[in-house]
């Protein structure tokens, strides 16, 4: 079962805040004068009611939560290897959530255009085919784009992408692919990142048309990456963000922080 946190959030800060108003305008004050009133030798002091208490404490908090990570940053964690070698399974990133215009909670609905995608770009977005699933990936295609992969070969617009090799990767996390795994140097937009390929696996081949409000992703890693050559185009409404830093990075097989990754722009 999917847990949504937004939608949680949502809720807390409404549930707080209307327990807060209500003491605040219905018994606050009574409790107020009466505690104010008694005599030096009546015991019935008036408490502010536990419920109380930690809604006041907590509302507050709650809603600067929400309002971060609904408008400014939110953090995700990288589960696979599909965009290695520039994210690694076990980063937490942030994701600039006003990049790319701000969106009402839980619904989603845009209430203010501050900017679309770039190709290039490495975007979160929830999965077309399931919603409740965040996806991390690159744009490679934007509206109206002609995308083709051939060969192991992009192409936007009849334009080849060129690849520059880096040789074999021996990067973090290369002893879990199987070798050869050789690392290039791409282009696409104001961007240049690495990607991976596997000579030996075969690719998907296609030329596609971008339709209108819709994006191409594909993974860094291209031979292991679950992208729009499978399953299609990213809805603009589908779009969480923009993956501007990794703030973590946590080597599950080794236990250990990988520090050096720590602060790192993602390109």
């Amino acid at each position: 079962m999917h847990f949504d946190f937004a939608a949680f959030l949502v809720i807390a800060a409404f549930a707080t805040g209307v327990i807060w108003l209500i003491d605040a305008l219905c018994y606050k004050k009574a409790r107020d004068l009466k505690n104010m009133n008694r005599s030096e030798t009546d015991a019935d002091y008036l408490e502010e009611p536990v419920v109380t208490g930690y809604a006041r404490s907590l509302f507050p908090v709650i809603l600067l939560v929400l309002i971060l990570r609904s408008f400014m940053y939110e953090p995700f964690r990288i589960p696979s290897g599909s965009m290695m070698p520039t994210l690694l399974a076990g980063d937490f990133i942030l994701v600039n959530k006003f990049t790319y215009g701000l969106r009402i909670p839980v619904t989603e609905w845009k209430i203010l255009d501050l900017g679309e995608p770039e190709r290039g770009d490495v975007a979160v977005f929830r999965f077309p085919r399931n919603p409740s699933l965040d996806y991390i990936k690159r744009v490679i295609g934007l509206p109206g784009d002609k995308i083709a992969y051939i060969n192991k070969t992009l192409a936007i617009n009849g334009r080849k992408i060129e690849k520059i090799s880096g040789g074999d990767y021996d990067g973090e996390d290369y002893e879990l692919m199987q070798p050869p795994v050789s690392v290039y140097s791409e282009v696409v937009g104001e961007h240049r990142f690495d990607i991976l390929e596997q000579s030996y696996k075969p690719d998907l081949q296609g030329v596609t048309d971008v339709p209108d409000g819709h994006y191409f992703v594909m993974g860094d890693n291209r031979d292991n990456s679950n992208d729009s050559r499978y399953w299609g185009f990213v809805p603009a409404g589908n779009l969480v963000g923009r993956a501007d830093r990794i703030w973590m990075s946590w080597d599950s097989e080794d236990f250990r922080i990988r520090s050096e990754r720590i602060g790192r722009k993602i390109d």
